[in-house]
């Protein structure tokens, strides 16, 4: 029996507050009835002795709270899902929007999931390919990952996470490879641009999106990772596939998250974002992972716009400790024409190691992974001196590394967003690269290995 109330006390911007329940839990779902027949939904924030505070979704405006009832239902929102859910656009909310008919639902979850017992982790430790050398080659995504991408205003993010839901697969793996893509808070142009070229490339067939658009209310914000997790975790764990969860922009997801904190008069944290926001995320970045016994994983790429390009404001900044690594987009390089303009030195892959050697990627990867990052280091580091000094400063084996530099940049990190390199062309072309350098330079690689690459 549903509970319903006419008790509505308060309404403060999207906050109502009914009192004299019973029985109410945290995150139940609440209906608004209306005696026009308009029905609000809304979610339970807080439960204090009778009192129940709800976040509405579709806001407070002209809600009349003297005639207005609030029914309970006694669950939390919940994600239909089936196979169907592959090659649809649903909304932050789960409703389909590419005009087809509802899912019809194999199971039911509740979207705040159930948290990976630690014990049952199965370690990641298998190469994903992106087709983009600058990942594939140095900062390998491996199945299982949580790897994200910290952007900035105004930088092709959103290229980028096309092109990796486009290209990315698992070698050597039969099992079927799945793109859950979540969009939050983008505008409409993106969500266009988003969907057309999912349908353009194909790349729709094999995807489930959810399209959150900036003007929809801040809650659905905060349910729409959530919902693709969810989406994640039903094609990963009971269908077997393995699953690419690419999130953006978390940037957004937090900034709904302080203005909920606000007006629910929270003592705010750092920059005003509620002191609970590493807790938060760590309940979306943890749902990645591989289970034992199971043979589906969920790898995930979040995405996030560092406000101000600061590496230390707190979204990034925590995103940096709960993640395993993060791929650094530079301006200066898209400045520069190079794109996807990813900068390798700060960038970082903590489990590239377990994804890439023999049998996984090729026996030489990590020596040339490992050399290419040295001599890409020193290579700026003459460019930089030259710029002071002027280039006859320079001896000749530092005009080298700094000629080097440049072509790395212009060969191997930019190759656009239709170029689909497989890891022997990134390591082939590593190696075209490194040959510019005289063999007694190449100090991180094997006598061996250079006896069999460096001289063909």
């Amino acid at each position: 029996m549903l509970k319903e109330y006419k008790s509505i006390k308060e309404i403060v911007g999207p906050l109502m507050l009914v009192s004299g329940v019973s029985g109410v839990k945290y995150d139940e779902l609440v209906e608004i009835h209306q005696d026009n027949g308009e029905v609000r939904h809304g979610k339970v924030l807080e439960v204090h002795d009778d009192n129940a505070m709800v976040q509405l979704f579709e806001g407070s405006a002209g809600l009349k709270i003297s005639t207005a009832k609030a029914r309970f239902l006694g669950r939390g929102i919940e994600l239909a899902c089936s196979d169907d859910m592959l090659g649809r656009v649903f909304d932050g909310m789960g409703r389909p929007i590419d005009g087809g008919s509802p899912v019809i639902p194999e199971k039911k979850y509740n979207i705040n999931g159930q948290p990976i017992n630690p014990v049952a982790r199965d370690y990641p430790n298998e190469f994903i390919q992106t087709g983009i050398s600058a990942i594939d080659g140095l900062n390998t995504l491996v199945r299982g990952q949580k790897l994200p991408v910290f952007s900035a205003s105004g930088l092709p993010h959103a290229q980028l996470a096309a092109q990796i839901a486009r290209q990315a697969k698992v070698l050597k793996s039969d099992r079927k490879f799945a793109v859950v893509f979540a969009a939050v808070g983008i505008t409409f142009e993106e969500a266009d641009f988003f969907i057309s070229d999912f349908r353009k490339t194909g790349a729709i067939d094999r995807a489930v999106l959810f399209m959150n658009l900036a003007n929809d209310p801040a809650i659905e914000r905060i349910a729409t990772p959530r919902m693709a997790l969810t989406a994640a975790e039903y094609l990963a764990f009971e269908k077997d596939m393995h699953v690419l969860v690419i999130i953006t922009d978390i940037t957004n997801y937090a900034e709904a998250l302080r203005e909920i904190s606000a007006a629910r008069k929270e003592v705010p944290g750092r920059r005003g974002y509620p002191g609970y926001l590493y807790t938060d995320l760590a309940t979306i970045y943890e749902r990645a992972g591989r289970i034992r016994g199971k043979n589906g994983s969920i790898t995930q790429i979040p995405i996030l716009t560092m406000p101000e390009d600061d590496k230390t404001h707190p979204i990034p900044d925590l995103t940096g400790y709960i993640t395993e690594g993060q791929i650094i987009l530079s301006r200066q390089l898209y400045k520069r024409g190079v794109n996807p303009p990813i900068d390798v030195l700060p960038s970082l892959s903590r489990l590239k190691d377990k994804g890439i050697g023999d049998g996984k990627t090729r026996k030489d990867h990590a020596d040339t992974m490992n050399q290419l990052f040295a001599a890409y280091a020193r290579g700026k580091e003459a460019k930089e001196l030259s710029a002071i000094l002027g280039e006859a400063a320079l001896s000749e084996i530092d005009r080298k590394f700094a000629e080097f530099a440049d072509q790395f940049e212009k060969r191997y990190v930019n190759q656009g967003y239709y170029a689909n390199r497989t890891i022997e062309e990134t390591l082939d072309l590593g190696w075209q690269l490194l040959r510019m350098l005289p063999r007694s330079e190449l100090k991180r690689i094997k006598d061996a290995f250079l006896d069999e690459f460096y001289g063909k």
